[in-house]
């Protein structure tokens, strides 16, 4: 483009423009301005859209420094839309609510060949009875010289599915106005500050010509998914390594939690990128509020792909235009492996009927469009060689053996351990080192090793012999009766399991010490500057500076959150504290029945045993650990310190009759618009429900998100409520009734 002014620049008339000459050096200024920002928007679009520089980064550079230095020097002149604004926001409080102007629907899934023609069949037969599709079907036969009556099929557009997370973006006259989550689909959260980072979303749209000019001058809604491409999520989780931080579980998790940041500048250190796929021509504007206009923007999906690209959109380069559903399933077995060799992380094709009149004439159903489908691949396994089996102990001294695994990606991230469950399943499926083993996710997330390939197993691989003595301290091994676990027996000074007691005790789910994780927990140890959770309370900035890599900022941040820790609610503090079979939700129900934590410590075993989800082993364990002198002496040090150790919200609601969810149990399935899985169950257990894995008749109602599958079927099946996440927040917050 050329140093003229935008399509989308504002035009100024002859007075204007004399007033300005007036001013002199002001207006020099602001069309300098000017001229700078089209410069750099245009060769931003060259750069991240279609991948062809017309000028050096150093060139570049440069017209971006005087950009920000003609900005400085001219404050009036400032704009959200100049390239300059991509980063440096400062941190937001929180995300506000939008509601979209058009809803977005999720799409329903097709995981056989037969649910896909089953798909196509029920559109073909309800367009079959409009005049519309009769039109079409009698000029196609004319064209071809064929009788009316000939057979007639759809034509469709193939589209890799991204695993990212659904944005809606709203334009005024060429320029961008809003960035908004999916949501529930008609209420996101907005996150505008965070999607102007992404270098490869246009913030002025590249100008058009003829009819579409006028039309890209209105009100537009964008649709697209934002993702994180794997060669930066490889990058992302070396800089975690680095910095001893946990590693990220796939691309989409990272993507996703950029996109949600509070700090802008977090998300645009990530180096996210977009692919787009819908226009909506929009009535209104921002002041008025925006409705969806019924004049469309092209005649095709595939049409409309491309009006989205010369506007200065990246669309999907993994598409394919389909004459009928064969060439679908062409594409799609196409892709089944070589989407493996892509930098994007994707778990399927989206199928999509391509005139939009079609599509609009057959619309909705209450949940998905009828003019759209998702088919899913099959969950993947790959092969890879055991390197090593390591002993894994965690917080309660267990023994577990871990497959350290040539790195291999799965299903969005690469796998380089896999957990052997225990001794007797290691044995049961006999796994050496040096084996070739078959791997998958269970669930699509935890990596199991589902077989070895016997014929490929090494002559010297031995039999992995289950151990006697502690790997960390050389204590005797236990197996309690009736369990298959092996234990380490030295629960007072095991170094592995103070080590775990205390990265658990600090964790988010526990008192939640923001900054102070297990490579700080792993130094202080070292330093002898730690022995148990109160010692953390007695910690200063100093003593932290002193380790290597904490300066002065982090370790005074990290005090800071060791200190906000000490008003943590108790079923934190009981969660925190280790007990074994004491999880979030037993922490939680333990409360609301003992609000003092000293009356807990002394409550006979049989009345924990009457709390309804304790039961005996679970009491048991309890009163096991208030009995040890070493424990009592850990809840002296932390009162002392000043560790809130009651819950008066608790005491006022005892047995947990005053929280919405009492008693009842609920279960989460699919990806929620905003809601992690662990954050839906947590909600769940402070409204004191209980978060159920399974499906059944004393489920009380289905949390649905999107993908949901055979728990929603069996929901469904059963009569049982299904509701989307806005509902159930919204009966979290009391604001509607329960759906039964």
């Amino acid at each position: 483009m050329s140093e003229q002014q935008s399509l989308f620049s504002p035009e100024e008339s002859k007075e204007e423009k004399h007033e300005e000459r007036l001013n002199g050096e002001t207006s020099k200024a602001k069309i300098r301005i000017t001229e700078l920002r089209n410069q750099l928007h245009h060769h931003a679009y060259q750069y991240y859209v279609l991948d062809t520089p017309q000028i050096a980064d150093a060139k570049y550079d440069a017209l971006y420094r005087e950009l920000e230095t003609l900005e400085a020097q001219n404050p009036e002149f400032a704009d959200a839309n100049s390239p300059t604004q991509r980063v440096g926001a400062k941190p937001k409080e929180g995300f506000t609510q939008f509601k979209h102007p058009v809803r977005l629907y999720s799409l329903s899934n097709a995981f056989h060949q037969t649910e896909l023609k089953d798909w196509a069949n029920r559109a073909l037969k309800i367009l079959k009875s409009t005049e519309e599709i009769e039109k079409t079907e009698a000029e196609e036969a004319e064209r071809a010289k064929e009788e009316p009556s000939a057979q007639f099929d759809l034509d469709y557009v193939a589209e890799l599915k991204i695993d990212g997370l659904a944005v809606s973006l709203i334009y005024e006259e060429g320029r961008f106005i809003r960035a908004t989550t999916r949501g529930d689909g008609s209420i996101g959260e907005d996150v505008t500050a965070n999607v102007r980072t992404i270098e490869s979303i246009p913030l002025v749209l590249q100008p058009l010509e003829g009819e579409f000019r006028e039309k890209a001058t209105n009100s537009l809604e964008i649709r697209g998914e934002i993702f994180l491409p794997i060669d930066q999520f490889y990058r992302l989780n070396e800089e975690q390594d680095k910095r001893g931080e946990k590693r990220f579980a796939n691309p989409r998790n990272a993507g996703a939690g950029a996109v949600r940041q509070l700090d802008p500048n977090i998300t645009a250190s990530r180096k996210l990128d977009a692919f787009f796929y819908g226009a909506t021509v929009l009535a209104g504007n921002q002041q008025s509020g925006w409705v969806e206009s019924d004049e469309p923007l092209m005649d095709t999906h595939g049409e409309t792909l491309e009006l989205l690209k010369t506007m200065g959109f990246k669309v999907n380069p993994y598409r394919q235009h389909c004459k009928n559903l064969e060439g679908v399933e062409q594409f799609i077995q196409h892709w089944e492996a070589e989407r493996f060799n892509l930098n994007v992380s994707t778990d399927g094709v989206v199928v999509k009927v391509n005139r939009l009149n079609f599509q609009k004439e057959l619309g909705y159903t209450a949940k998905s469009p009828r003019w759209a489908i998702a088919w899913k691949y099959p969950p993947e396994e790959q092969t890879t060689t055991v390197l090593d089996i390591e002993q894994s102990m965690g917080r309660t001294g267990v023994i577990t053996p871990v497959a350290k695994l040539e790195p291999v990606f799965i299903s969005g991230s690469t796998v380089q351990n896999a957990t052997l469950h225990n001794y007797d399943e290691l044995a049961k499926k006999d796994v050496r080192i040096g084996d070739t083993v078959w791997i998958r996710k269970a669930g699509e997330i935890i990596p199991e090793v589902i077989k070895v390939e016997l014929s490929k197993r090494p002559q010297d691989a031995q039999p992995i012999k289950a151990p006697l003595e502690c790997p960390s301290c050389g204590a005797a091994v236990l197996q309690d009766e009736g369990e298959v676990a092996l234990r380490c027996s030295n629960q007072a000074t095991c170094p592995a399991q103070r080590y775990h007691q205390l990265t658990h005790f600090v964790s988010k789910g526990a008192m939640d010490m923001d900054g102070v994780g297990p490579a700080l927990i792993e130094q202080l140890l070292a330093a002898e500057k730690i022995q148990s959770p109160s010692d953390l309370y007695h910690l200063n900035a100093s003593d932290l500076s002193e380790l290597e890599r904490m300066g002065e900022k982090s370790a005074k941040n990290a005090i800071e959150a060791i200190q906000e820790s000490k008003s943590r609610p108790l079923a934190a503090l009981l969660f925190g504290l280790g007990i074994r079979h004491v999880g979030k939700e037993n922490a939680i129900l333990l409360v609301n029945h003992y609000p003092k934590l000293r009356d807990l410590m002394s409550a006979p075993k049989e009345n924990l045993e009457h709390i309804d989800g304790v039961g005996p082993k679970v009491a048991e364990s309890i009163c096991q650990f208030f009995e040890q002198p070493k424990h009592q002496q850990l809840i002296d040090n932390l009162e002392a310190a000043g560790v809130q150790t009651e819950d008066k919200q608790a005491g006022e609601s005892p047995n947990n009759s005053n929280l919405v969810l009492a008693g009842l149990s609920v279960v989460v399935t699919g990806t929620l618009p905003t809601l992690g899985r662990a954050d839906a169950e947590e909600k769940i257990r402070i409204a004191g429900g209980k978060p159920a894995k399974s499906v059944s008749k004393k489920t009380a109602f289905l949390v649905a998100g999107e993908s949901a599958g055979s728990k929603l079927t069996k929901a469904e099946a059963l009569g049982i409520p299904v509701v989307d996440e806005a509902t159930f927040l919204n009966i979290l917050s009391e604001e509607i009734a329960l759906p039964f």
